[in-house]
């Protein structure tokens, strides 16, 4: 039975008594419930009595709503639910980004988290500094978002367990979204980059056919890294994607799943990326057997089970290539050859534009690009829509053809604006002598 005791003039402190520890300790929850303005004394009586009853009911729960600590809880959760649902690298960044998490909020009751925390949480943290190493400046908006992802997956599900009953990130404004515009190759300066890449020495063959599939297939880095020979058929032309390449700072490079269900995919491309791939097959088979015993033969695949390894893409032993080597290439390529550098993903951006402008559907734009539904490659390639519906006009114009203006039309233009014709004759009509003026009226 709780026990209920006044404390000052406007609270009453509420002790539920939860038993004893392994050590004998006797375990007690306390709540400070604060009395309303404008009630009687019979209604006070009445609904410290109701707080008393549901303060109890949840410490037999096994939760007490405003005793329990939200990183407490935010442990739990990434414990009984973040480790089940959520795929590793997720899971990290979430770690990575609960440190200014746990900071604003690691102390605070569960209940006491009100909108107006959450929101100058959002103000604070978009003054405040980035924790990247090579990074600098103020955290963008994308980041403050996942900040607030994170901490709303965490209130939701304190609401399922009967924690709290309202998700204070609900009420809170984000801020507007500062993505730049993306940079996108032109066609000219893609043809550009292939042309000099295709004239790169035999040692950056591995380059070569990597960026050249960057460019043909639209890959996402991971899926372009996590690529196998087995993956490749000659006689059909085409190339599956069936895994990926992650990174995790404490694990290291590992074989992932890929992004959603739709990134599972097959894709036709051209002979070039296959004449390529059995030149450097040939030379990735004889260099591996000059390293003898040094060349990693096994890799963790998925679930961290070892497999062969097939990997195309790899580091002088054979294992996994990491993920930043081709961009520093590209980096040093382009500064080489006075090039416009954008990060790797910009060709990807540049396979998918192409295809949009070339007049590809929008289903099959999406499904060649690995996204979960249309709905997403037509919020991120609006623009490229938007320049190729402009451009289809232009096309319905192409085959319509237009009639050429002659130098004037026939006819007046009197009825332009009325929609009559004109009289033939635009005289005014004489009317006929009034009696006042032939003299028959006086």
């Amino acid at each position: 039975m709780a026990n209920i005791k006044k404390v000052g003039k406007n609270a009453y402190k509420i002790t539920v008594s939860c038993g004893y520890d392994i050590h004998g300790k006797h375990i007690r929850r306390f709540l400070t419930w604060h009395i309303p303005d404008n009630m009687s004394e019979v209604q006070i009586k009445k609904a410290v009595n109701r707080e008393a009853v549901l303060f109890e009911e949840s410490c037999k729960q096994g939760y007490v709503t405003s005793a329990i600590k939200f990183e407490k809880f935010a442990e739990e959760w990434f414990k009984n639910v973040a480790a089940i649902k959520l795929k590793e690298r997720t899971l990290a960044n979430y770690r990575y980004l609960s440190r200014r998490v746990y900071a604003e909020f690691g102390h605070m009751a569960m209940s006491k988290i009100t909108p107006r925390h959450v929101q100058k949480f959002i103000s604070d943290l978009g003054d405040g500094e980035r924790h990247d190493r090579y990074k600098k400046g103020n955290l963008k908006s994308k980041t403050i978002k996942n900040h607030i992802a994170l901490l709303s997956g965490i209130f939701e599900h304190a609401i399922k367990m009967q924690v709290i009953s309202l998700n204070p990130c609900r009420a809170a404004t984000l801020p507007k979204d500062d993505t730049a515009e993306k940079e996108i190759y032109t066609l000219e300066e893609a043809q550009r980059i292939l042309q000099l890449l295709f004239q790169e020495e035999q040692k950056n063959l591995h380059y070569i056919l990597y960026f050249a599939l960057a460019v043909y297939s639209g890959c996402r880095r991971g899926e372009l890294l996590g690529l196998e020979h087995k993956d490749f058929d000659f006689e059909r032309r085409t190339m599956s994607i069936r895994r990926a390449s992650a990174y995790i700072p404490k694990r290291g490079i590992f074989t992932d799943s890929l992004k959603t269900k739709t990134s599972y995919r097959t894709l036709k491309l051209p002979a070039i990326i296959f004449e390529l791939l059995s030149r450097y097959k040939t030379q990735q088979s004889e260099y591996a057997a000059t390293l003898g015993e040094t060349w990693i033969s096994q890799i963790e695949g998925f679930n961290g089970k070892m497999t062969d390894n097939d990997r195309i893409f790899i580091q002088w032993n054979g294992k996994p290539m990491s993920l930043n080597t081709p961009e520093l290439f590209f980096k040093r390529f382009c500064k080489k050859h006075n090039l416009r550098y954008i990060n790797l993903h910009g060709l990807r951006h540049f396979n998918i534009s192409t295809q949009i402008f070339a007049g590809v559907d929008v289903k099959t734009v999406s499904m060649n690009a690995g996204h979960c539904n249309p709905n997403v490659t037509l919020g991120i390639y609006s623009h490229a829509f938007a320049a190729a519906n402009a451009q289809s006009m232009d096309r319905l114009v192409k085959v319509v053809g237009v009639p050429d203006l002659p130098e004037a039309f026939t006819g007046d233009s009197a009825g332009m604006f009325t929609g009559k014709s004109a009289p033939k004759n635009l005289e005014p009509k004489k009317s006929a002598p009034s009696l006042h003026q032939t003299g028959e009226i006086a």
